[in-house]
Formats: structure tokens, sequence, C-alpha cells
């Protein structure tokens, strides 16, 4: 594996961006299933919704949103608002290998993790607030992003951290994909999060990482 150089400035302090090519492999398709299970239940096990809150990383994810303006119980990190579903009873979703890959990444780190497909954005990043005005399409629909923790490239505003963009979405035809994992810098290192994600791909061998790193 090769290593990834990420080419971001960093406008908010206090994140760490990790970054991992993926393209799909023959093998493990299978064992998605199994592993969507076995996160589940990983955090089921070592984490409840009472004591959420006062976690490291998610405590530290949400002094990063308010740092930039942003309320995080209003508009929560996508991946506490995932393990909230997860630790309801909802079952972690089936949607594509990448994205479900991705999904069970989030969910371990306890971190906003999205995976951009191929072709679709273009660095450098910059990570930044979002500005009065500025708003995308989003999975949920439009989208305000003032005020917001935002990942924005050379085309314009590509991420954030709540509800990813239609603009660089994997769809049914995707074969390689950019995984960006959000991390708190003081809590995590991209090399723990390469360190878990190679262990996911252990338990179920969907995807090869071509290159990875972190700023």
């Amino acid at each position: 594996m090769d290593n990834l150089e990420v080419q971001i400035r960093f406008e908010l302090e206090g994140w760490s961006l990790f970054m991992v090519e993926l393209e799909m492999a023959l093998g493990g398709v299978n064992q998605l299933l199994s592993l969507r299970r076995s996160v589940t239940l990983r955090v089921r096990d070592t984490r409840n919704l009472e004591t959420l809150s006062s976690d490291p990383t998610v405590a530290g994810l949400r002094r990063l949103f308010r740092a930039a303006g942003c309320d995080p119980t209003r508009y929560r990190p996508s991946s506490e608002a995932l393990l909230r579903r997860l630790l309801k009873g909802s079952e972690m979703p089936e949607i594509h290998p990448l994205v479900d890959l991705n999904n069970c990444l989030s969910a371990e780190l306890a971190v906003p993790c999205c995976v951009m497909a191929e072709g679709t954005f273009e660095p450098p990043f910059v990570m930044r607030a979002g500005q009065a005005g500025e708003s995308y399409e989003s999975l949920r629909g439009p989208f305000n992003l003032e005020g917001k923790p935002l990942l924005v490239d050379a085309r314009g505003p590509c991420d954030a951290p709540i509800t990813g963009s239609e603009r660089v979405k994997v769809t049914a035809e995707t074969e390689r994909a950019t995984l960006v994992a959000y991390l708190p810098r003081e809590v995590l290192s991209w090399e723990r999060a390469l360190e878990r994600l190679e262990g996911l791909l252990e338990e179920a061998p969907v995807a090869r990482l071509h290159a990875a790193g972190g700023a």
C-alpha cells in the first residue's frame, strides 16, 4: 500500500483527517452481513445512550462542532447519530459494500466518515466553517452549511461530518472511492483509524487499500 499525500488546509483547529483510497474486491461481500452485525454488537457491548455524550471521542467532536459555530445537539455528528440509532435497536443498514465498510468504521471509531466516489472531487481540500448563504444538495435534501464544519475541494463544498453531499456519493456502479474519517486530533490518530480499518477488512475483505495517509 502506498502513502497518500493528503492535500488539506485547516481553518478549523483541532481536526485531523484520515484518507484512504479503496477499490472494490471480489471477495468479502458475503461476509458483510456478519461484519455489520458484529460491529453493531460491539457498539452495544461497549457503549450506552446514557453515557454516550461523555465518551472522549464523542465529547471531543462536540467541542469541535461548537468551535465551528454548530450546535452538536441540533446537528449531530453523523457518527453520533449512527451510534444512537444502533443503541436504540436499529440495525446497521445495507447500502453498498464501500458505504457499509465506511459505516462500520464510523461506528467503531465514533467519528464521522464518508466515502467519495472516484472522479467526483478535486484536491486540494480545505476544512473550514460554512459561510453565510452556503448550501449543498445533501443525501437528506437541501442543507444549509452556514456555521457547520465543512470539507471543501477545488469545486466547492463536498462533504460535511453531519450529512454527505449528493455530488460525491457512491452509486451502484462505483468501484473506487476515497474514504475520509474526521478525527478529533487530541483523541484519535489517523494511524489508529488505519489500524481499525484494516481490522474490519480482515473480517470482510470487500476492498483493497491502495494508499492511505492523514493530516
